[in-house]
């Protein structure tokens, strides 16, 4: 009996139990309820503050790109036109800047001026020699009319001054032909330029005809830029042209001329264009290659503010004013460039407002709060635009 109390005691307790804990979860629902929603959205992110405006219509150069090798206009081979000789001196070296007739090396000259005092001593030799017969033969036509000479006699005397005038003669032409090789013991600079390559060493016996140096006459340079045939026509003689150094600077030149003839292979021309002397030093070397640009023209184009661009993922993009006060991200291609102006190549929609401060902490869709629009995107009250306005970073 008393173990029946006991179950229906425990029972009792047990179902009470359960009755609370019903209310208590019934009571609580609620609110759970409507927390929950609470919990699951996302977080509002609070509205960033941008600039926005329309694309300005902007005069452009038109271009034409190209690439090509950086050589001399002429480079002269200066070589020896002495044989045999010791290189006695070098007076220049490669990069030096030099004048037309400027000595540039010597040779010994010793051997020569022996064989110059050689031949003046055989032209010497070979006058008196033509003045005797000279005499002799003047003296026999006038012993002519007397006919104590035969003809015979005469016309040996007569054969005997003109050997030995032509003997004169040829002792002239070698004296000559040594005090050439006199001279050409200076090497001369055949043209103003500067020294782009030097093999002559002090000491070395060379032979005639042998490099001694190279040069770049006048210092001229020029790009050989290749042009494709499709767009040869759109360069002409005298079309102004910017070849971009190694250093990254500009370097204006000029197209001097078009090769007439078109690669066969390539299916591109040569277009050379005059460069700045290599005395300006600006950046360009022979031998270097280069990529450059034909200046065509100029045309009217649609531009942004280099900021407006967000490149993300291998693309360029701008956000663009929706009229919920949201942005929305837009692919575009862009092109030429003017200053801090970026030309838009791709199709925009008419009217459109881009975001141009601030355009690097959107996402697509995000909340804006516009502080400096265009007077065309405000109200007429509106302030106007303020320079240099940035968007604060997101909280």
């Amino acid at each position: 009996m008393k173990t029946m109390k006991r179950s229906t005691l425990v029972l009792a307790l047990l179902a009470l139990i359960v009755v609370v804990g019903a209310g208590l979860w019934l009571t609580r629902k609620p609110a759970d309820d409507k927390a929950a929603p609470a919990a699951k959205g996302p977080a509002q992110r609070p509205a960033l503050t941008v600039s926005v405006a329309k694309p300005e219509a902007t005069e452009l150069t038109v271009t034409l790109a190209a690439n090509g090798n950086v050589a001399a206009w002429q480079e002269a081979v200066i070589g020896s036109e002495s044989n045999g000789l010791k290189l006695a001196e070098v007076r220049v070296n490669v990069g030096d800047t030099v004048k037309k007739g400027q000595v540039l090396a010597v040779f010994s000259p010793e051997t020569v001026q022996a064989d110059i005092a050689q031949a003046r001593a055989s032209l010497a030799e070979a006058r008196a020699s033509a003045a005797d017969a000279a005499g002799n033969a003047a003296r026999a036509r006038t012993l002519q009319a007397t006919g104590a000479l035969s003809q015979q006699q005469i016309n040996q005397y007569q054969t005997t001054e003109q050997t030995a005038k032509a003997r004169a003669e040829a002792a002239e032409a070698v004296l000559a032909a040594q005090q050439v090789r006199g001279r050409n013991t200076q090497v001369l600079a055949p043209d103003d330029g500067v020294i782009s390559a030097r093999t002559a060493t002090v000491g070395s016996v060379v032979g005639a005809g042998t490099e001694l140096f190279r040069l770049i006459r006048q210092g001229r340079l020029e790009w050989r830029a290749e042009v494709t045939s499709a767009e040869l026509g759109r360069v002409a003689v005298g079309t102004p042209a910017f070849v971009v150094s190694a250093s990254g600077a500009q370097v204006k030149g000029t197209v001097r001329s078009i090769a007439p003839t078109v690669d066969p292979q390539t299916r591109a021309a040569l277009v050379y264009v005059d460069l700045p002397n290599v005395q300006q030093n600006t950046g360009v070397k022979a031998g270097m290659f280069a990529r450059g640009d034909f200046e065509l023209g100029r045309s009217s184009a649609p531009t942004v503010p280099q900021s407006a661009i967000v490149p993300r993922d291998g693309f360029n993009n701008v956000f663009t004013l929706l009229p919920d006060g949201r942005v929305a991200q837009l692919k575009v291609q862009t092109g030429r460039r003017l200053k801090d102006r970026v030309e838009i190549t791709s199709a925009l929609p008419e009217g459109v407002q881009i975001v141009v401060q601030g355009a690097g902490f959107l996402n697509d869709g995000d909340l804006v709060r516009v502080v400096d629009a265009t007077p065309a995107a405000t109200p007429a009250s509106a302030t106007p635009a303020k320079a240099g306005a940035s968007a604060p970073s997101p909280k």
